[in-house]
């Protein structure tokens, strides 16, 4: 190594080890700057041991600065609540982005609809329907789309699928009359 670039580097200062969280869940993030002066390597720092790399939370951080909003999805996280607390100290807004749980069955009593007659009129197959609604699965996140386009607009949910409300009957296709396939 050159000797000028080792004469450079205690200039810069000891590199600082990241003591990051071993375990906790994975847990989603809508960050903003609080009113004050932010201590942005402390935020950065915070965001850093839950997981993500430094230059990401610098990244994130420097874009909360530019007067954003930031979502942002942190791997392991051991408590909300601690994340929140630390950010907070660091001069920044935190809450937990949690996705909507789907209540199937209240939606389909909105709906004044039958477990079948929900699953058909919508395409859904009926075991899956009646998992979600005894809590043995839950929806993923396409399905909680679907279920919540369902819950805002039924009708047009319905009509977009295919599903007519009044029953139509398939008729075979009409003949050509020996007048049109002459020339």
């Amino acid at each position: 190594m050159d000797s000028s670039l080792r004469a450079r580097f205690p200039r810069l200062g000891p590199v600082r080890e990241i003591d990051r969280v071993t375990s906790g869940s994975p847990a989603a993030f809508a960050l903003k700057l609080a009113p004050g002066v932010p201590r942005t390597i402390d935020a950065t720092l915070t965001l850093a041991r839950r997981g993500i790399s430094m230059l990401k939370a610098k990244r994130a951080i420097e874009a909360v600065l530019g007067a954003e909003t930031v979502c942002l999805s942190l791997p392991i996280v051991e408590d909300v609540a601690t994340v929140i607390s630390e950010l907070g100290t660091a001069g920044f807004i935190a809450a937990e982005i949690r996705p909507d749980t789907a209540d199937v069955r209240a939606l389909r009593a909105r709906l004044e609809m039958t477990r079948e007659e929900f699953a058909q009129r919508y395409g859904l197959e009926i075991e899956t329907v009646r998992n979600w609604e005894i809590g043995k699965r839950a929806p993923d996140r396409t399905a909680r789309s679907y279920l919540q386009a369902i819950a805002n607009r039924p009708e047009q949910v319905a009509h977009a699928y295919g599903f007519a409300e009044e029953s139509q009957t398939l008729a075979p296709p009409a003949s050509r009359s020996p007048e049109s396939t002459e020339s």
